[in-house]
């Protein structure tokens, strides 16, 4: 496993990370399934966690908090997030500061998630949704620093929003926040544009999330692709969606080196970025800890293959579905 500097937290970090919403809704012969799969991440030198109250109503979080219970020798970072108050995904310009995210509600979250992870302090706290016009209320931003003097945060982040890699840009301006984590990957690459050179320059960390793009560069989806009755990404892979993902994803085929699965390219592809300090891929089995894993060796990706899927950058507007 490589490790890479999280930005001013001055932390080394797995650029393999785990991403935990996966495991919010699992049943408990699943949850056993879960736990074998965080515990060999950790075998394999996997260090950095990434979960969400709103995964499971703290479900995810009370994985995450036996797995560190289990582990009192090593350093596991753990990052969550405070869902708005009004439990709206994502957040939009006509949602308020005061219906998303005001003093109290922070705070009692907070607390929420400590609990959950049975622990005193978080490493990485972030808000689950934002948007820039609430970058002046002086209440989150008090209340910020509060929690990190207070010991129960050691850092504050942003979840930015589905293809609004600037919606966020004002808050990272303030120097109250340390982390943000955005989608990023082959088809997604706008975060390059304005984000990651401020990140750069404020020495903000970077978590890299939807690396498969909800499954499409796993190269496994098919235009007859149908998921299971409550399934998220049933109201996310429309048909619109659907079919325009497969087709791009198709594209992309004749270009997988021999020997390596499109999951990997993509993943390697994320890893050739040296802004992101780790990326986040769902995991749910031990199959897909190894293949992850696998591609932080340290090797960089052949330059013609590089350029070549920068070519398939898709930039996209959020819309009614995207979510």
């Amino acid at each position: 496993m490589i490790y890479r500097r999280f930005g001013r937290t001055d932390w080394q970090l797995s650029e393999i990370g785990y991403g935990m919403w996966g495991m919010g809704g699992w049943k408990a012969s699943d949850d056993q399934q879960s736990m074998a799969s965080l515990h060999l991440s950790v075998e394999r030198g996997l260090n950095f966690f990434d979960t969400a109250w709103g995964y499971g109503e703290g479900h995810s979080e009370r994985l995450l908090g036996q797995l560190v219970k289990a582990h009192p020798d090593t350093k596991l970072y753990t990052a969550s997030k405070i869902p708005p108050m009004n439990f709206q995904w994502p957040a939009k310009p006509e949602y308020s500061f005061e219906e998303s995210y005001p003093e109290q509600h922070i705070r009692e979250y907070t607390e929420k998630t400590l609990t959950n992870l049975g622990l005193e302090q978080m490493d990485l706290m972030q808000f689950h949704t934002w948007d820039d016009i609430w970058t002046e209320k002086e209440e989150w931003q008090r209340v910020v620093e509060d929690l990190k003097k207070e010991g129960k945060v050691a850092a504050m982040g942003i979840s930015m929003n589905r293809w609004e890699p600037q919606n966020g840009i004002k808050a990272l301006e303030t120097g109250l926040i340390d982390a943000v984590q955005v989608i990023y990957n082959i088809f997604d690459q706008a975060p390059e544009d304005k984000l990651f050179p401020l990140c750069q320059a404020l020495d903000i960390g970077v978590i890299a999330r939807v690396p498969f793009d909800e499954g499409t560069l796993t190269g496994n989806l098919t235009k007859e692709t149908v998921f299971p009755e409550g399934d998220w990404r049933g109201t996310y892979f429309v048909p619109e969606n659907l079919n325009a993902s497969v087709d791009r994803a198709d594209r992309l085929r004749p270009l997988i080196p021999k020997g390596m699965d499109m999951a990997s390219m993509a993943l390697r592809f994320i890893l050739e970025n040296k802004t992101v300090g780790t990326v986040i891929p769902g995991m749910r089995k031990a199959r897909n800890v190894h293949s992850n894993i696998d591609c932080s060796d340290g090797l960089a990706m052949d330059r013609g293959l590089y350029n070549a899927l920068r070519e398939h950058r898709w930039d996209r507007k959020p819309t009614a579905w995207s979510q």
